[in-house]
């Protein structure tokens, strides 16, 4: 038999100077989330079923952004995606621009088992869930006081720019946004165009390798606080925020428009597959030379029990186990 493995995330480009109560409140979930996947992964459970059952945990706790304490849109409301990969066979699904589904994960999952296709948006992943029977709440069961403060802050930042490439210094756009970054005491750090204080940590993500040695990954995600109404990001398009086969299960996190520009998640298994390079050695060469200047981290596992991290921002929210019994939660280097 395989060992199994496991690792989460809750997103990366943390606040260095993100109040200890903070960061233990981040830690804690973490930890309740990387245990019921432990739990599961003992008595047997199969990845797929895994990574389902601890995403939707992770959703439904608003410490992160997804599912309930999801990032707002410029208007103020929740656009959620998601997206599951089953190592065996490469099936997958995924959904964007769900605003009432209580865990668009299950959604996801729906589309893979349910469905003649991969990719449901919008309207028509809104009827398909109701259509699967899938719970569904109110969109403000989404959004938190803490957002609604987070978004009137992006906004003052962010009124003009949104192009997170367009250097702090030397130009009038970008001036609100350098007063911002001076204001909260970033040290000029940003992330999709916004300070890292004001940045809301984006993403959560598990992969798994089971005790038969199938992998499975899962990602969801609000997107971007302040985001245009129909932005689509990196969490729910395989290949780049989420992917699987025999090699490993892997899922992204930071900055979606650079984590599709290099189709990251897939080309962590293309250099283990055609470099023939191990997990950890994969992972670090991916967010060396396929990030560009883009910030992200990712999580990993290997189809023969493995777990490796990588990420080029300030911390990423994260854990892993396996079954020899190591476990560990952690946020910074």
């Amino acid at each position: 038999m395989a060992r199994w493995a496991i690792a989460i995330h809750g997103g990366a480009g943390v606040d260095p100077n993100l109040p200890e109560h903070r960061q233990e409140e981040a830690k804690r979930v973490l930890a309740r989330c990387l245990q019921v996947g432990v739990d599961l992964l003992r008595s047997g459970a199969a990845a797929l079923d895994v990574v389902e059952a601890v995403v939707r945990e992770l959703e439904t706790d608003p410490c992160f952004n997804s599912g309930r304490g999801s990032a707002l849109t410029r208007a103020g409301t929740v656009e959620m995606e998601a997206s599951i990969m089953d190592g065996r066979g490469r099936r997958c699904g995924a959904v964007s621009g769900v605003s009432t589904v209580r865990n668009p994960v299950s959604l996801a999952r729906r589309v893979m088992d349910k469905s003649p296709h991969s990719y449901l948006a919008f309207d028509g992943a809104e009827d398909f869930a109701r259509e699967q029977g899938l719970e569904v709440v109110d969109n403000s069961y989404f959004i938190t006081e803490e957002n609604i403060g987070m978004l009137k802050l992006a906004k003052e930042a962010n009124s003009i720019l949104f192009d997170y490439r367009i250097p702090l210094a030397g130009a009038d756009t970008c001036s609100a946004l350098a007063a911002a970054v001076e204001g909260h005491g970033s040290n000029g750090m940003v992330m999709n165009g916004l300070p890292i204080s004001i940045y809301a940590p984006e993403t959560v993500g598990c992969a798994v390798v089971d005790s038969s040695g199938f992998t499975a990954a899962a990602t969801s995600t609000g997107g971007l606080m302040n985001k245009m109404t129909g932005r689509i990001g990196d969490s729910p398009l395989i290949g780049a925020g989420t992917y699987a086969c025999g090699h490993c299960a892997v899922s992204c996190t930071g900055e979606g428009e650079a984590i599709i520009r290099s189709t990251l998640a897939r080309d962590v298994a293309a250099v283990m597959e055609y470099k023939g390079l191990p997990l950890q050695e994969a992972v670090d060469f991916c967010v060396k030379e396929r990030l560009d200047e883009g910030f992200a981290g990712l999580i990993a596992v290997s189809g023969t029990g493995e777990v490796a991290y990588g990420f080029n921002c300030t911390g990423m929210f994260r854990g892993c186990a396996t079954e020899d019994g190591f476990m560990e939660v952690g946020i910074w280097e």
